[in-house]
This record gives structure tokens, sequence and C-alpha cells, in this order.
């Protein structure tokens, strides 16, 4: 079998969990890369340096590296110039346009989908209200991109054999859009980059990018009210408007190394955790250093913490609803009441459920049923699969 890995993007700002999953497909499948962009394979602090990526048209456009999503109309045009017709299977890992990738009827193609396209769907309107594309005759014709490219997205999701989503919670968006079954796979988290840490300090720590629906301005005005430490780690467009409110309780670190966010989440009394993620990587880190987790109690969250008040036993964090500052106030509060009844070894238990090697045999064994069951083009199996 000969595989092609597509992604969306490859830059050095781009270190989410999907870039995660895609270093770890690498890691187990000799596949040849593909993305829209790529500023990796140039950068020597990067697994990829060196590696050959194929890439498209928007590689050479001005300001791609800082942020393609500014040509937003192009990328379902862009990604469907990738020729793959040399490969036998197409793994896709999209959380946009991956999956939207030209393929052949001879040709398996199984997406690893982080989410269903958020700006085109679920958080639409947040795009719009949050800057001028959503205003005037601007909005109007932002409006009909998007629409566009919710019809596209569609079609799309029609060209994949098999989907695999990286919660339940992502399950569902997927058949809620596209009508089509998921099999959950949680992606990698690698706990052991982070030590455990019993005893704790006087803080609360969240580590997000600083945009408008990861809410950490929620966090912050919350905070003000408990005049309890916070600690924020993170860069991003909301950073300017957050040291503007954050009263001197907050302290604001900006982006950080990795050994000073590990650090920091070994010792937080609590990591807390606001936005509505499709997984959210970060809560799994913290209960990896065995720190207790108060999140909103939507999306991923659900599915990785265990709310003390639900699992007495084995309880790792604290969940709150509904999404307002007075909510997660009350659940502070509640916190301290609990809090020498979360045990710290319950957390690390806890995150070892989604650690990189239940990811590679879960993955590798999804990949190869499929393989199995799809028929070749010389199949006796062709007239039964398609019938």
């Amino acid at each position: 079998m000969k595989y092609a890995l597509v992604h969306e993007w490859l830059t050095p700002k781009a270190t989410g969990g999907s870039e995660l999953v895609v270093r770890e497909i690498l890691r187990h499948i000799d596949a040849d890369l593909y993305a829209l962009i790529d500023f990796e394979s140039v950068n020597p602090q990067s697994y990829l340096y060196g590696r050959k990526i194929g890439t498209t048209f928007l590689q050479h456009l001005p300001l791609a590296r800082n942020g393609i999503q500014k040509y937003l109309p192009l990328l379902p045009l862009a990604i469907e110039q990738l020729d793959l017709r040399q490969y036998d299977v197409i793994l896709s890992s999209s959380h946009a346009v991956a999956k939207g990738v030209l393929v052949s009827p001879d040709q398996l193609h199984i997406c690893y989908c982080h989410t269903p396209m958020r700006y085109a769907w679920d958080l639409t309107f947040d795009y719009l209200n949050a800057n001028s594309l959503g205003r005037g005759l601007l909005g109007i014709l932002t409006r009909y991109i998007l629409h566009r490219m919710r019809q596209w997205d569609v079609i799309a999701a029609n060209r994949v054999d098999y989907f695999i989503a990286n919660s339940y919670h992502t399950a569902k968006r997927i058949w809620r859009c596209y009508r089509r079954q998921a099999k959950v796979i949680y992606p990698p988290v690698n706990c052991d980059r982070f030590s455990f840490q019993a005893q704790k300090e006087d803080f609360y720590l969240t580590v997000s990018r600083l945009v408008s629906y990861k809410k950490v301005s929620l966090i912050v005005e919350a905070f003000n009210q408990l005049g309890y430490p916070l600690v924020i780690i993170g860069d991003g467009p909301e950073l300017k408007r957050i040291h503007q409110i954050a009263k001197p309780n907050i302290q604001i670190l900006g982006a950080q190394p990795d050994e000073v966010v590990e650090r920091y989440m070994a010792n937080a009394k609590a990591f807390v955790y606001a936005a509505c993620e499709d997984f959210g990587i970060a809560p799994v880190e913290a209960q990896a250093c065995g720190t207790p987790v108060i999140a909103y109690g939507e999306g991923g969250a659900l599915e990785t913490v265990l709310d003390i008040r639900q699992f007495p036993e084995t309880g790792t964090g604290l969940l709150f609803s509904p999404q307002i500052p007075e909510a997660l106030v009350k659940a502070v509060e509640t916190f301290c009441q609990f809090q020498g009844q979360i045990n710290p070894e319950s957390c690390r238990t806890r995150a070892a459920n989604f650690s990189p090697k239940i990811f590679e045999t879960s993955y590798l064994a999804f990949i190869e049923d499929c393989c199995q069951n799809f028929p070749s083009k010389d199949s006796d199996k062709n007239c039964d699969f398609f019938r």
C-alpha cells in the first residue's frame, strides 16, 4: 500500500492537537505528506525539517505564512489541486478542507476529523460578530462566502469513505453537518513529558491561545470577582483586551516555552478551562501532572474530566455551566470545598487513558480493518460493496 497524508497547513504557529495527530501518524505509517502550505520543512526546530512536503499555489501568495485563513474562499480550490492519483490510501487530518482532496473510486480515503469547519458551522455568528467582516456590504459578501463554504464542505465529506472523530462530541457534529457516522479515536496526549506533582501551590492556571472562542476573558472576569491568584499563559489577538480588564491578582505571562508551561501546570492548584472544545488537550495535560481541572461542562471536557460530585472516588475536577463568569465563580468556590477529596493520582490515571500508545493501537487497527474491507479495483468484492 502506498499512503498519502493530507493536512491543512504546516507553520511554526500551528502547534495544536491536529498537528500532534499528524506527527503521531507519521511515526507509524510511511506516508508522503501534503498540505495547503508548508513552512515547517524549512524550520530547523521542527520534526519536519528537511522533509519533502507537497503544497498548493497558496504557498506562494503573500502573507500566507502568517494566516492562510485570509484566503478562505480559495481553500477548497487549492486542496482540489493536489494530485494524489499515485496512492492507494489517502489519510486526511482535517479541521477545515483537507478532507476535500479529489480521489478516484479505487482509492481508500480515511479522514481523521478534528472538527467540521468551525467558522462555517458552529461559530458562524461568533465569527461574523467578532470583526468588521460581519457588517455592512462586506458582511453580506462574507455570509455568502460562508454559505458556499458549507455547501462545498458537505460535498467534500462525501469524498470520504470512513470518518474518525477525535471525540463523541465531534462525532455528533459530523453527523449533524454531514449525516455520516464516525469512529471515535481520542488524539494522542504525551503525558510522559509532564512531571507528576502531588503538592500544589496557591494559584490557578489557564494555558490557551488568546482568541475569542477560548473564553479566557470569561475566566479573567470570574477571577476579578474572586480575587484569587490566576496565571495566564498564551498569546493571541485577545491579549491586549485581557491586559486591560485583568486586576492585580491576575498574572499574564504571554507565550512561554514548554518547560515553563510544564512547571506551572505541575504546581497549579487547579487548571481552569472555559472553552467548548471538540476534545481539548490542555485539560488532559494538566491531569497528567496530577492537577485537577475546572472546566466548562460541554464538548470534550465531558469526556476527559470526571466531576468529583458525580465520581466521588475517582473525580479529577469539576464542571460548570452555563458559560458565564458567575457560573465559574460558583464552580471555583465549590472546588475549594472539594479540593482535599480530589486525589492527584486519580488525575494522572485519568490522563493515561489518552496516551499515544492507545491512539497508535486504535488508529492502526482501524486503518487495517478499512483496508481489508475496501475492495481493490480487481477485487470480486466490488459488486457487493457498491450494490
